[in-house]
C-alpha cells in the first residue's frame, strides 16, 4: 500500500488522460481562466499522451496517496550556442489540496533528475511577476533569475498574419 504522504512521480502515458485532465481543469480555474469542459480536456490529453515521442516526454505527472496532485509540463529544446539541451518548463502545477506538501519539490527534483541522466544542462522556466508565492519557492531552489532576456509571445492573431506573408 503506497504511504499517503508519498509523492509519487512519473511521466504521463496515454491512460492518464484523465488525471491529466482533471489537473488542467483544476489549473484554468486557478489562474481564474475559462473554465475546461473535463471531457474535451480528457480527449485533448488523450490525443497528446498518444502523439508523444518516447525520447522527451512532455507530462510528469505526481500521485499522493494514489490521487492525482501534481504536474509539469515541460519541452526539450536543442542546442543553442553552449552546445547543451535544456528543458523548458512550461507549467508547474499542483492542485490546492496537495500545496505545502512536498509536490511541487518532488517534481522539480523529478525533472532535475531526468536532465543529469539525459545530458541536459538546465532548466528554463517563466512565472507571472505577480506570483510571490512561486518566485519564493523557484529562489528557494537556488533558480537564478535573468533580466537579460525578454519574454515575448506571438499569440493566435499574430501566427495567422505571420503565416500569410
Amino acid at each position: 500500500m503506497t504511504d499517503p504522504g508519498t509523492v509519487d512521480i512519473r511521466w504521463a502515458r496515454v491512460d492518464d488522460a484523465e488525471a491529466l485532465a482533471t489537473l488542467l481543469c483544476a489549473m484554468a480555474a486557478h489562474y481564474r481562466q475559462t473554465l475546461l469542459d473535463h471531457s474535451r480536456a480528457a480527449a485533448t490529453a488523450r490525443q497528446w499522451l498518444s502523439d508523444e515521442s518516447p525520447a522527451y516526454p512532455h507530462f510528469a505527472l505526481a500521485f499522493v496517496g494514489g490521487e492525482v496532485a501534481g504536474l509539469a509540463s515541460v519541452a526539450i529544446a536543442h542546442p543553442g550556442i553552449d552546445l547543451e539541451r535544456l528543458m523548458f518548463l512550461k507549467d508547474l502545477f499542483v492542485h490546492d489540496g496537495a500545496r505545502d506538501k512536498g509536490v511541487g519539490r518532488a517534481l522539480v527534483g523529478f525533472l532535475a533528475g531526468y536532465c543529469l541522466g539525459k545530458g541536459i544542462g538546465r532548466i528554463d522556466l517563466t512565472t507571472e511577476d505577480w506570483n510571490e508565492g512561486a518566485l519564493r519557492f523557484y529562489d528557494r531552489l537556488g533558480a537564478e533569475r535573468h533580466g537579460q532576456k525578454v519574454f515575448l509571445r506571438l499569440p493566435g492573431d499574430a501566427l495567422k498574419r505571420i503565416a500569410r506573408t
